[in-house]
Formats: C-alpha cells, sequence, structure tokens
C-alpha cells in the first residue's frame, strides 16, 4: 500500500521559510518521479514543484520559481519542499504526489498558513 506522509507545514510570518518532507513507503521511491501540490481553500489543487526520480530533474510551477525548491533523499525515502519569502497567497494544504505531474496517488497534507 503506498503511503505518503506531508510534514512541516504550520504558521509563517510573510517572508518566511518552511521546509516540508514527505515520508514514502509501500513502494520503491527511487524509481519513481515526485512532486507537490497545494489546494488552498476554496480552490482546485494547484500543482507545485516536480522532480525525476534521480533528483537530478526538477520545475517548478511560476507562481512559485525562485522561491521554492523540491528535492530528494533516495536513501531516506523522503521527498523535501524548501519554501523561501512566503506570501499570504502560499496558504494552503501541501501535498506529495507519486508522479511528476501531481496526478498519482497522494498522501495526508500539512497545512501551511502565512499570515502575520
Amino acid at each position: 500500500e503506498v503511503q505518503l506522509q506531508a510534514s512541516g507545514g504550520g504558521l509563517v510570518q510573510p517572508g518566511g521559510s518552511l521546509r516540508l518532507s514527505c515520508a514514502a513507503s509501500g513502494f520503491t521511491f527511487r524509481n519513481y518521479d515526485m512532486s507537490w501540490l497545494r489546494q488552498a481553500p476554496g480552490k482546485g489543487p494547484e500543482w507545485v514543484s516536480g522532480i525525476n526520480s534521480g533528483g537530478g530533474r526538477t520545475y517548478a510551477a511560476d507562481s512559485v520559481k525562485g522561491r521554492f525548491t523540491i528535492s530528494r533523499d533516495n536513501a531516506k525515502n523522503t521527498l523535501y519542499l524548501r519554501m523561501n519569502s512566503l506570501k499570504p497567497e502560499d496558504t494552503a494544504v501541501y501535498y506529495c504526489a507519486k508522479s511528476f505531474n501531481g496526478l498519482g496517488p497522494r498522501g495526508q497534507g500539512t497545512l501551511v498558513t502565512v499570515s502575520s
């Protein structure tokens, strides 16, 4: 059974930083592309960033490019999202997904709230 558990969310002031983690189990993590999605209150899901299985190729949505960095540690079966220069519009539940484009299985999310 695929399990994806995101963590690391919380309340942060505008301009602050957070690092999200996603612990993966139930599949061979190193063989799969992965991604982060988010869903803001009252809105649909938005793809944030994707990374290939080896970690050498990444892409980010224009809305987060230059501020968010996706990475992975295949030895630890863990996906990361480093978020800098956070804005109120980044407030959302963040999910990790077992695919590059976010359409694969996703686990329980973690809430990020950006507010002063």
